[in-house]
């Protein structure tokens, strides 16, 4: 449980209500981005609901059940992270800020390409691109839910088009065991063919393609042969 001068508050207002808890902000964040699973138990601070917490104001029994319908301060607590805000501090705001952009450009970079070069951007010319375009990210919004918007903006910046490539990847006998479990991780169905090797055919982001050639050549010391499939 995080000490009270390092909590922060959540609340939840509707009309002139207000409703207030002392949460841990690493956790809290931990738990509306539903990244892992969090005990509330953790989050909490004190087990208790405020109208002003700075102040040290509770709330009544009454109204805390009047609101949330019960005063049972574990559903409370679930019910003002998921859909209250929660104040982080600057510097943990930033540092939050900042892992989004990044989780927003590596997946742009791995499921896109440029349509004139048939190749992956990089990590770093999306960043830039989006600084350039003042792409407004939501730190409590997930990744997926936010690439439309930011792939529209930076679009006029830089080309960008999310292209899904077919790949027919057969692997000899020698290194077909230790190639099976990967070839599995991207969705495939491989086939064992009657001389012991593999064939797999599978459906990609176009961005992939160089990560996984290089994967399938380090496993088999280059020993393979990928065609793609029109």
């Amino acid at each position: 449980m995080v000490t009270l001068d390092k909590a922060v508050i959540a609340k939840i207002e509707k009309g002139d209500k207000r409703f207030e808890i002392l949460v841990d902000p690493e956790l809290a964040y931990e738990y509306r981005e539903k990244k892992t699973q969090v005990d509330i138990k953790k989050i909490l601070a004190v087990d208790n609901v405020f109208k002003d917490s700075k102040k040290g104001m509770p709330a009544s029994k009454q109204e805390i059940i009047s609101f949330f319908g019960t005063d049972d301060i574990e559903k409370i607590a679930k019910e003002i992270l998921e859909k209250g805000e929660i104040q982080l501090t600057t510097e943990l705001r930033r540092k939050k800020l900042e892992a989004k952009k990044m989780e927003i450009a590596e997946f742009i970079a791995k499921n896109s390409i440029d349509p004139r070069t048939k190749m992956p951007h990089s990590v770093q010319r999306i960043l830039n691109a989006m600084e350039e375009a003042k792409v407004h990210i939501d730190i409590f919004k997930r990744t997926e839910e936010q690439i439309n918007d930011v792939v529209k903006a930076i679009s006029t910046i830089i080309p960008i088009s999310f292209e899904k490539i077919k790949l027919e990847i057969k692997i000899p006998a020698k290194h077909a065991p230790k190639c099976f479990g990967y070839l599995k991780s991207l969705n495939s169905n491989p086939e064992w063919l009657s001389d012991g090797s593999l064939r797999a055919i599978i459906e990609i982001p176009a961005g992939l393609k160089t990560e996984i050639f290089q994967k399938i050549n380090n496993l088999t010391s280059g020993e393979n042969e990928i065609n793609i499939k029109s």
